[in-house]
């Protein structure tokens, strides 16, 4: 009789888990708490794209549209990018559509680290990056943002570049610190990077959650940076469909060439319909351009509410994050305070340690207020017993 056996396997990625957002949605879901820890909207997107994908479906765009995107599609991104920043993107070489913005970094490095080389990330940074850059055969190097204010340190990034050093990977507004990069910090970088070979991966999901009348400083706006550089967004954040998982990338036709050929073999095309329908809705700029306003009302509500609790807000300048310093409410560590304050207090929130490499814990949590007006409400009244 022959004995069934699953072959032994050696892990590509020995020290990833399960992700902090899976463990404290189950956690919120288990205590029946209010999640403001992962970062989904929990209202509806307009009815009108809905309608859109339904009108594609029907139309018949349910077969594979072209493994670049739908034309229509990479020319209203291309249009989108040049109105806003002043920077013209050619839609047949320079433009991709991707399934999400986690595919597209993944594609970028992908297509440009080779084993051995190095990768610099700015640290706390999204989970996704290391994982991704390991999966590529490159090495991390981590550097920290300033602690407390979470400003970029051009002289630590400048220190890191070595002639392994491959990319860098920077993210503005920033997922988890809410800080918005400006245009001094832009400059900087170009001026850093100006000397080097060194590739530059933009994640600018957040792009339209800008805050307080500041403008967004995207990579495709600086001729040095917009030279070297993938720039990365993502339609469902900025049109609360997250669930959809359609991003894009833009970068110079020489590096959309070699993106493209990994692009074609590990996802080769994204959802036509979806395609169809956002290439439509992008006729109206009013729903991106309107969302800074959206936005902003939102975290202005949360503040105001938190103002009455001991927790120090750290200011939010752009994405749907807030972030508070917990120093005042408890002598715990950050994950143990998430865990507490699900249980007890029935409000789900995120440890920034689980965005360190080595669980740096500096006694800060992030909230996500990208939620209706009632669910804010019903977790500000459990927070102000604190």
């Amino acid at each position: 009789m022959t004995t069934a056996l699953t072959p032994p396997l050696s892990s590509r990625l020995p020290s990833v888990g399960t992700t902090i957002f899976t463990v404290m949605s189950a956690l919120a879901t288990e205590h029946q708490a209010v999640n403001l820890g992962q970062g989904f909207p929990d209202f509806a997107c307009d009815p009108q794209l809905v309608d859109a994908v339904t009108a594609a479906m029907q139309a018949g765009h349910n077969q594979y549209p072209p493994m670049a995107g739908v034309p229509a599609l990479r020319q209203a991104v291309s249009a989108k990018i040049a109105g806003l920043h002043g920077k013209t993107y050619n839609p047949d070489t320079e433009i991709t559509i991707t399934a999400g913005a986690t595919q597209a970094i993944l594609t970028a490095l992908l297509a440009v680290v080779h084993p051995g080389d190095e990768v610099i990330v700015l640290e706390p940074c999204y989970d996704s990056y290391v994982p991704n850059i390991e999966l590529a055969g490159g090495v991390v190097v981590r550097v920290p943002l300033t602690p407390g204010t979470f400003r970029p340190d051009f002289a630590k990034i400048s220190a890191a570049i070595t002639p392994k050093t491959r990319a860098v990977l920077i993210n503005s507004p920033h997922n988890p610190s809410a800080t918005v990069w400006s245009r001094a910090d832009m400059l900087a970088l170009q001026d850093v990077l100006a000397p080097t070979n060194v590739f530059l991966i933009s994640d600018e999901v957040y792009e339209h959650m800008v805050f307080d009348g500041q403008a967004h400083e995207s990579a495709s706006r600086f001729p040095g940076l917009a030279a070297r550089a993938f720039v990365v967004s993502s339609f469902g954040k900025t049109f609360h469909v997250t669930g959809w998982k359609v991003g894009t990338v833009a970068a110079p036709a020489a590096l959309m060439a070699e993106f493209r050929k990994v692009h074609q073999f590990n996802v080769f095309t994204v959802n036509t319909p979806v395609q169809y329908a956002l290439a439509a809705y992008l006729a109206h700029p009013a729903p991106y351009l309107e969302l800074p306003a959206f936005y902003q009302r939102k975290r202005d509500l949360f503040r105001a509410g938190l103002e009455g609790t001991r927790f120090k807000l750290l200011p939010s300048q752009g994405s749907y994050f807030q972030c508070v310093d917990i120093s005042d409410v408890s002598d715990l560590n950050e994950a143990d305070f998430c865990q507490w304050l699900t249980r007890e207090i029935g409000v789900a929130a995120i440890p920034l340690s689980a965005f360190y490499g080595n669980g740096f814990d500096q006694r800060v949590v992030r909230f996500c207020f990208a939620k209706q007006d009632s669910t804010l409400q019903s977790a500000l009244e459990r927070l102000k017993t604190l």
